[in-house]
């Protein structure tokens, strides 16, 4: 007799503060709120307090150690206003994201200017939700390239228990 060794099924709530700052039509977060993925939220007020908000300004990295919680927030605003924006977001739990190659055709190739769309995908992905996180992307046409550009590092990160663990990770790829 065996033990079967199950893998536990994470599954976020997600959520798009959005500053209305991006063209409805083209915008990654409004395209998920769309389509039911993600709920639209429009004060940040209305943030849950249980969600992890993914901002470039946090001060610790996402880690799987973060998956205790069951919200998601992506900030969907112009980087140009980024800025201005989302510091004035109280989030009781902020979390930036690890360095990842944006995928998408307008920052294609760049470190760390990913859409909303691909920000979520990568914290689920970071989070141990792959399917959810894989959903996510499935709605772009460009989507599966995100996975393909990242694979490692996603895999790499997603195995690491603590910020410092994945901030030890992002070393090893890359000279910051």
């Amino acid at each position: 007799m065996f033990n079967k060794l199950t893998e536990s099924i994470i599954v976020m709530n997600l959520f798009i503060y959005t500053a209305r700052q991006c063209n409805p039509k083209v915008c990654t977060g409004a395209k998920l709120g769309r389509l039911g993925v993600a709920k639209i939220i429009t004060s940040p007020k209305r943030i849950p307090r249980n969600s992890i908000v993914l901002s470039p300004f946090a001060e610790q990295v996402i880690s799987k150690a973060d998956s205790r919680y069951r919200g998601l927030t992506g900030l969907d605003c112009s980087w140009e206003h980024a800025r201005e924006v989302i510091p004035a977001i109280k989030a009781p739990v902020a979390r930036i994201l690890p360095v990842l190659i944006a995928a998408n055709p307008v920052n294609y190739g760049k470190p760390t200017k990913l859409t909303t769309a691909e920000a979520i995908a990568a914290a689920l992905y970071i989070l141990g939700s792959r399917e959810q996180s894989t959903d996510v992307l499935g709605k772009f046409k460009w989507g599966r390239q995100f996975t393909l550009l990242n694979e490692n590092l996603l895999n790499d990160y997603s195995e690491c228990q603590s910020s410092d663990e994945v901030l030890a990770v992002q070393k090893e790829y890359f000279d910051l």
